[in-house]
């Protein structure tokens, strides 16, 4: 009968898609930069977990991956983690690593200090601790080392050594073809030798009441029974002996966990039954297991042919994945009469609930499932093609109007049902226990995807026109006083009745009916449940039951438990991103499975289970993985993150990387920092776990960091101080120098500007003494022009003077000869002799011309002498002539003073000319008045 049973698990096994599953994270080589082939997996105090990779050493802390090349380049096989040391095993080597203060690890290596005695080719495979002992396993030797004494001890065998097993407080081995053996003070002591462990490969052993439970490879499970080994009949050897299994482990809360070598992984409950089985097909990154390890947290990593992968095995979700594009989309989902109902894109599908049995479909379902929701006991559906009642298996036909988005019941009619459609809405009236089309609602044609009645109104929202608001007659045949709110209206938004209060939620906020001020007011605590940064939908989903009102945020999904609506209200949020939840935008969907406090959550590959009971917070750290520097030519270097940072000035591009070793798929850790120095404002969460810092200004600075995991944040901030120095032209010294410098150049210029303001005093003292003496010069100068300009006006005086003299000569001449002349005309001689005598007197030359020297040299005393020295061949008469010339007297007037005719004064200038030596074209006045 058992047998009979192993075989229906096995096929159910093998071909149902329908289970629920814990999340599963794949890492591939591209993401850890390494090689495939995963070997071992081991885990620090600190949660940092470990991988023994082809290529070597891998670390993962939870945000980051750091691969540590093996030490001697050979494939590294083994790792296991002991206090502060992570010992590693591969090709004829095998050693430990520690963490050094720049975050970085060192390799020391054990088995250099037996070189000589390692075999040929030996390769590490396992490494296990037992006490102050650390085993290596080859494959033909085990070394026992000693931590505190620092000694090796070896056993040796013939045949080849498959695995060490640690049980209780013994380690085991096996040899094959020899049995099972465990170490006893350094010595080898056989426990089992059937045959089954000498020709069948063990792959574990675990302790259970103080017996020994023995995983084979091809064979399943042993147990000691009477000294020999038994089928352990708890577990589904028939299933087991089918597989190739390479690794095996006991977990924490007594369940199993088996690696196979082409069927991924295989999870056996505590009672000894396969609760599920995870391949590539079901999530993995690949179906060979070479290693498992369970983490601190309960999470089971599994080193891979070709990867890594975690499992979340306490997560509060579980996930169905529709890996083959059965089901489609999910848009609404119900658990009704013990069935699970599915309604998607491409129809309605049902299986018995809490089962992993085959969704099957419900025939004339085929397309667009919008509704699904138990009224009075009969479950409604609304589809693409009408509105249909659930029975099982079958569904039945209610209306055949198109596009049923909602079904509501009315207040005080238990006979009618109200419906949205694409073109309106429609009245279902029951008549002897089964549901018909009763008419159409009049006056309103547009589609009625949310709609609600409330107090006698009928409220209708649609997200590109707004919120209609009408009143319906009694019997619910036609809309009257139709009337919209166009001023909230949004994408995706949404609108529900929620303890009896009307709520509109779009991106501004979730809006409450003011039914006194007929409009809608924003209600700031429920608003709580997303930001309007944060806004991806203006769904709300009522859970009835609880009266849990959900909503879907970008970052998370969040819910208000029961209140009335008062700031006392709590909002508990999940922290399940939209690209983790992948549901459909606008209409995402959320149910409550039957009695229990979970949810299923719709995606567009399957669906999602959500535990409430399992929102559990625990604590957590964060911790900086390391700083590195760069300077201006681009070097960068790691630094101590236990010390205080001085850098120099040329240091200033810091880099800070940091981590949170937690490790859950669905809900993601975000960071904030702050660098105190250049304010004291924290950036936004993000999931970037580094912080760079270029150009640096000096001085003093101080990095925080915290981690926040849903709404949880870390216990601790991480800090890390350092300092920039001063550029070299402003360091301390150089400040001292500058000083000195100051205070001499002071002093330089101080005695420069006093011996510049000596000079200066007495320059200005020159200068007044210089414009003084320019003043008396110019004084001087003005009294000699005066003097000038007064002897010019005496000579201008005189010449006037002298001018009149010479006429008043020149008109006495005239008259005196007219008289004479007159005189000489009288015959009687004796009788004008005496006048004549007289006037002949007046007439004397001489004595003019000496009268007119005397008044010409008065008034012009420099012009004879000058004439005279440039011209000394000239006569007495010439100068005469010359004298009357410089007075511009004419030739008429000039003969009247030689007594002689104009004729002999022309002849007299001619002679003058000559004597001049002048040309011809010179004039003789002109010439003589430049003199």
């Amino acid at each position: 009968m058992r047998f009979f049973c192993a075989i229906l698990i096995f096929g159910a096994f093998q071909f149902v898609f329908g289970q629920e599953l814990p999340p599963v994270q794949n890492f591939y080589p591209k993401d850890y930069h390494s090689e495939n082939q995963n070997w071992s997996i081991s885990q620090s105090d600190s949660k940092l977990i470990y991988v023994a990779n082809s290529k070597g050493l891998l670390e993962f802390n939870g945000a980051s991956w750091q691969l540590y090349p093996s030490p001697n380049e050979t494939i590294m096989r083994s790792v296991y983690v002991v206090n502060d040391r992570i010992y590693t095993g591969c090709f004829m080597q095998f050693g430990y690593w520690t963490k050094t203060t720049l975050g970085i690890l060192s390799y020391t290596s054990l088995s250099d200090k037996i070189a000589s005695d390692l075999l040929e080719d030996e390769e590490f495979w396992n490494i296990i601790a037992l006490d102050d002992s650390i085993i290596f396993q080859s494959l033909k030797r085990i070394y026992v080392y000693n931590v505190k004494d620092q000694s090796f001890t070896t056993i040796d065998s013939k045949n080849k050594i498959t695995k060490i097993f640690k049980a209780g407080k013994r380690i085991y081995f096996q040899r094959l073809n020899e049995g099972l053996f465990k170490i006893e003070y350094g010595r080898d002591v056989l426990v089992f030798d059937d045959e089954i462990v000498k020709e069948d490969e063990v792959i574990a052993i675990f302790e259970q009441n103080g017996n020994q439970v023995i995983l084979t490879q091809h064979n399943g499970f042993y147990k000691q029974e009477d000294g020999i080994l038994v089928f352990d009949d708890r577990f589904p050897n028939n299933i087991l002996s089918k597989e190739s299994l390479y690794d095996g482990i006991q977990l924490d809360d007594g369940n199993f966990v088996l690696g196979t070598i082409a069927n991924g992984l295989i999870y056996i409950d505590d009672v000894g039954e396969i609760a599920y089985q995870l391949d590539q097909d079901r999530g993995l990154a690949n179906n060979t297991v070479l290693a498992l390890y369970e983490d601190v947290d309960s999470n089971i990593w599994l080193g891979l042919d070709n990867g890594i992968s975690y499992i979340n095995t306490k997560s509060l979700f579980t996930v169905f994945n529709d890996n083959k594009g059965i089901l489609g989309s999910i848009y609404a989902s119900v658990v009704y009469n013990g069935n699970l109902y599915l309604g998607t894109n491409q129809g309605l599908f049902y299986r018995k609930f809490d089962s992993n049995d085959e969704f099957k479909f419900i025939e004339n379902t085929q397309g667009q499932v919008w509704f699904l929701k138990e009224i009075s006991g009969t479950l409604f559906c609304g589809h693409n093609t009408g509105t249909y009642e659930v029975k099982g298996d079958a569904v039945v036909k209610i209306a055949g109007i198109e596009g049923t988005w909602k079904i509501s019941t009315i207040n005080n009619r238990p006979d009618l049902l109200l419906q949205g459609n694409y073109d309106g809405l429609y009245v279902l009236k029951q008549s002897n226990s089964s549901w018909t089309l009763r008419n159409k609602i009049k006056n309103f044609n547009n589609s009625v995807r949310y709609f609600e009645l409330l107090n006698g109104l009928l409220f209708v929202n649609h997200e590109y026109n707004g919120v209609f608001k009408m009143e319906i007659d009694t019997d619910f045949y036609e809309a009257r006083n139709v009337t919209i709110d166009t001023t909230i209206k949004g994408s995706n938004s949404g609108m529900i009745k929620y303890n009896n209060e009307l709520l509109y939620a779009y991106k501004k906020g979730i809006f409450k009916y003011d039914a006194t001020n007929k409009k809608f007011i924003k209600d700031d605590f429920l608003s709580g449940i997303y930001t309007e940064d944060e806004y991806e939908s203006g769904k709300l989903v009522l859970d009835e039951k609880d009266n849990l009102l959900w909503g879907f945020a970008q970052t998370n999904i969040s819910f208000i438990e029961p209140s009335k609506l008062t700031n006392t209200a709590n909002i508990r949020s999940v922290p399940l991103t939209k690209e983790m939840r992948k549901g459909i935008l606008g209409y995402e969907s959320i149910t409550r499975l039957g009695d229990q406090n979970s949810y299923l959550l719709g995606t567009t590959s399957g669906y999602i289970n959500l535990d409430v009971d399992k929102m559990l917070e625990p604590d957590f750290e964060v911790h900086i993985s390391s700083i590195s520097n760069r300077d201006i030519k681009e070097k960068e270097g790691l630094l101590n993150k236990n010390d205080v940072g001085d850098f120099k000035n040329n240091e200033n591009d810091i880099v800070i990387k940091y981590y949170t070793p937690e490790f859950n798929k669905y809900i993601a850790t975000y960071y904030q920092f702050q660098l105190e120095g250049t304010g004291d404002d924290w950036s936004d969460w993000s999931e970037t776990s580094t912080s760079s810092f270029e150009n640096l200004s000096y001085g003093d600075y101080v990095f925080s960091v915290k981690a926040k995991i849903g709404n949880k944040v870390s216990n601790n901030t991480a800090t890390y101080s350092f300092s920039i120095a001063k550029p070299w032209y402003i360091s301390n010294l150089m400040l001292v120098l500058y000083a000195i410098g100051i205070v001499l150049f002071s002093f330089f210029m101080h005695t420069n500007y006093r011996r510049y303001y000596r000079k200066q005093r007495e320059k200005l003292i020159l200068k007044n003494k210089q414009e003084l003496q320019l003043a008396q010069a110019e004084n001087e100068k003005e009294i000699i022009q005066i003097k000038n300009e007064q002897l010019k006006k005496e000579n201008k005086s005189k010449s006037k003077e002298l001018a009149a003299s010479t006429m008043s000569i020149v008109k006495k001449n005239e008259l005196l000869t007219t008289i004479k002349n007159e005189l000489d005309k009288i015959d009687d001689k004796n009788v004008t002799r005496s006048v004549v005598k007289i006037i002949n007197a007046n007439l004397n030359e001489s004595d003019d011309w000496e009268f007119f020297k005397k008044a010409f040299n008065n008034a012009d005393s420099k012009f004879l002498k000058k004439l005279k020295k440039v011209h000394p061949s000239l006569s007495p008469n010439d100068l005469k002539l010359c004298a009357y010339l410089r007075l511009n007297l004419s030739s008429k007037e000039i003969a009247q003073l030689f007594h002689i005719s104009p004729r002999s004064v022309e002849i007299k200038r001619y002679r003058l000319r000559k004597k001049m030596d002048l040309k011809h074209e010179e004039n003789l006045v002109n010439y003589i008045l430049k003199l």
